[in-house]
């Protein structure tokens, strides 16, 4: 069963293959997702990273936390399930009413 970890505090000029490389020494990694910006494509300065085996992963937690990773110091935690946003949907209420006008 794979484990996802959140990895913050990266520097902008880190790459996938620099993350694959850290985490691939400690144990075998499924994926490696850099986040960026959408509108720059620059870092956002965090990722998440599969490990294939949970022990691998909390392997990676106690080894790498606090490592220096091009100058910082990186964090590296279990990722908490993602929040559902909302979004997507017409919600008349957030636009001040709706009905119809009376003249």
């Amino acid at each position: 069963m794979s484990k996802k970890l959140y990895v913050g505090n990266l520097s902008y000029g880190v790459t996938v293959s620099a993350l694959e490389e850290l985490f691939g020494s400690v144990g075998e990694v499924t994926s490696v997702n850099l986040i960026t910006d959408r509108m720059t494509g620059r870092s956002r300065g965090f990722a998440f990273v599969e490990m294939t085996a949970v022990e691998d992963a909390q392997k990676a937690i106690s080894e790498l936390n606090g490592r220096d990773l091009e100058g910082r110091a990186i964090k590296v935690a279990e990722a908490r399930p993602r929040r559902d946003r909302g979004g997507g949907g017409f919600d008349d209420r957030r636009r001040g009413g709706g009905g119809r006008r009376r003249y």
